[in-house]
């Protein structure tokens, strides 16, 4: 019998692992990983320093104990080289195996950071638990960090690092934090209550170049100013990882392309979580891939699912000021309307009718999420 393969043991690979051994026991599983296949939840890296955690520790089980536990095979430190769709073929490692069906669970990558400078290349992005390692062993003795991108990983990394005594400068082009998901009286509380915990913020700026200063970086900004700095980490955002889909021939935009079912351009080819642009949303959060791989698990045992995206709020891991937020549809037409008081921001986003359509609450206002969530409307219905 012919296996499924999945490329990737992140979230996205083992979740959809999971969830199909739920529903078939019995179809071989492969999968295929460059790295060493551990499991452990990508979310939790930018919150790990102030809760002690290693690379080691943040991984909770090997391959080795991944695979006994789902029954299935795992080649490791194995690069995928080619895949010809029409063969149901592929090849990696030098061995080559056919497949049933495929599914890219690969993620997505750091957005590349276009700074000038002899230290450009010295910027830390941290997207996996080798980056994790490297970054963990250089901020240990650094007292000045600058983080670069003043959205959702920028701010629970500054969160972090403050929390452990680091002094932390956060840059970014907005005029406040989050811009992108907050409105702005949201987005004032989220920097005020970091900056009482010690955060310092450069904002409508971005950075030009880096430059070594003897053991330190010098960062040179777009208003003339320089900051110094111990460790300079990039938190500018995630691209879905395509290469892969492009050497195949699949269809691909902002990531790769998928129907309801998450079928690529070509038969029996998948694509799943960070790298899957689903019915053109590229979605890079833990719910919709959760949904995502439930549906997958029943369409590759036999019983085709459509996958539904319910209203999923998102929560900041930014303990200092608690925010969760539903952002509305890009194309929405409407207006905020906002409630501040000394402890919180509810902002709750209706359209021309009067409809909930995205909220934001910070501080104690985020206790109401679970009611205003039962009024958004499915973000796919």
């Amino acid at each position: 019998m012919k296996p499924i393969v999945i490329i990737g043991t992140g979230l996205a690979g083992y979740t959809l692992a999971r969830e199909f051994r739920r529903v078939d026991a019995v179809t071989p599983l492969l999968m295929i990983t460059a790295d060493d296949g551990s499991f452990y939840s990508k979310p939790m890296l930018s919150n790990a320093l102030a809760k002690g955690k290693t690379a080691e520790t943040l991984a909770t089980a090997s391959a080795e104990q991944m695979a006994a536990e789902l029954g299935l095979t795992i080649w490791n430190h194995t690069v995928v080289g080619t895949i010809d769709v029409e063969a149901h073929r592929l090849v990696a490692g030098g061995r080559a195996v056919e497949y049933a069906s495929l599914v890219l669970a690969v993620g997505a990558e750091p957005v590349r950071l276009a700074l000038a400078g002899d230290a450009a290349d010295e910027v830390m992005a941290i997207n996996n638990l080798g980056d994790y390692a490297r970054f963990r062993e250089a901020a240990g003795d650094a007292a000045h960090i600058v983080i670069i991108g003043a959205g959702l990983i920028g701010c629970e990394f500054a969160n972090d690092l403050a929390h452990v005594g680091k002094q932390v400068i956060v840059i970014g082009p907005d005029a406040v934090p989050l811009a992108r998901l907050l409105p702005p009286p949201a987005g004032l509380r989220l920097r005020d209550a970091l900056s009482a915990i010690g955060v310092q913020w450069r904002l409508g700026v971005v950075a030009e170049q880096l430059i070594r200063a003897g053991e330190r970086y010098r960062l040179l900004l777009s208003d003339g100013d320089a900051l110094e700095a111990d460790v300079v980490v990039s938190a500018v955002g995630l691209r879905p990882n395509t290469a892969l889909a492009r050497q195949a021939g699949l269809a691909v935009d902002r990531g790769i392309v998928v129907d309801r079912h998450l079928e690529t351009s070509a038969g029996d080819v998948y694509a799943l979580g960070d790298c899957a642009e689903v019915a053109g949303l590229v979605l890079p959060f833990v719910m919709p891939l959760m949904h995502a791989a439930r549906a997958l698990a029943r369409t590759l045992a036999g019983s085709p699912t459509a996958v539904r995206y319910p209203a999923m709020p998102v929560v900041v891991k930014t303990p200092a000021c608690p925010v969760i937020v539903a952002p509305p549809a890009a194309d929405t037409v409407g207006e905020w309307h906002i409630e501040s008081s000394s402890d919180s921001v509810q902002a709750l986003f209706r359209d021309l009718s009067g409809r909930l359509r995205g909220f934001a609450l910070t501080g104690v206002a985020t206790a109401n999420k679970q009611a205003l969530t039962k009024e958004l409307p499915a973000v796919l219905a």
